[in-house]
């Protein structure tokens, strides 16, 4: 399979595009955002996972990161609430096992280098916001590594910024709010990709918004 496969390419979803499929286990559905490859792929995906479900157990060949977006995410390493941001190394493994709360998760596959050995489970919700250099912008960082950098943020109403070209390329998952890219607005529950050498000028919609946002990890190669 390959969907959004061009990392040339500007992509997006949006939420009334949401297409969820099954997947091997019982209770455990997918959004693919992107893909390259079958079962085993590089890729970033929503996963919702029902009360009381399971995945079964698993090795991370390319490694996996993941962001709880709702309910409570879980595995024989511990339970992971709402806004904890995980990282699993390329040859770490588990077995996710979900409460009655269910969980939904934003998940990326395959994309660690790998000399990127750092295990992280940091519980970003109980993180003090801090104020960034750009006036009407505070973030929490999540993890750096070489030029890649994942962090959440918040736009205040009004706030635009123009970046620079993008090394590295940038990717967007809109939390809460609305992200504006010129006429064009995407909601919560979006997801943007812009590739390498685009230099995007964003705005908060007009009542802020809330972002995952990873840039300096896209390669054309």
């Amino acid at each position: 399979m390959r969907l959004n496969a061009d990392f040339s390419h500007f992509a997006c979803v949006t939420p009334d595009q949401y297409q969820w499929v099954d997947s091997p286990s019982a209770g455990v559905t997918r959004m693919m955002l992107d893909r390259i490859g079958e079962e085993v792929a590089r890729a970033t995906s929503l996963v919702r996972y029902a009360p009381n479900s399971r995945f079964t157990a698993h090795t991370h060949d390319g490694g996996e990161e993941i962001l709880v977006l709702e309910g409570v995410f879980g595995d024989e390493h511990g339970r992971y609430p709402a806004g904890t941001y995980l990282r699993n190394p390329i040859g770490t493994g588990h077995t996710p096992h979900i409460g009655d709360e269910g969980a939904l998760i934003l998940v990326k596959l395959h994309q660690f280098a790998a000399n990127d050995i750092l295990q992280l489970a940091v519980p970003a919700h109980r993180l003090p916001w801090q104020p960034d250099r750009r006036p009407g912008i505070t973030y929490k960082m999540l993890h750096t590594f070489g030029q890649e950098r994942a962090s959440l943020e918040q736009w205040e109403a009004g706030v635009t910024i123009a970046y620079p070209t993008l090394g590295g390329g940038l990717e967007a998952f809109v939390l809460e709010g609305a992200l504006c890219d010129g006429d064009t607005e995407y909601p919560t529950g979006s997801w943007c990709r812009y590739p390498p050498g685009a230099a995007p000028q964003l705005s908060a919609g007009s009542t802020g918004v809330k972002l995952y946002l990873k840039r300096g990890h896209l390669r054309l190669d």
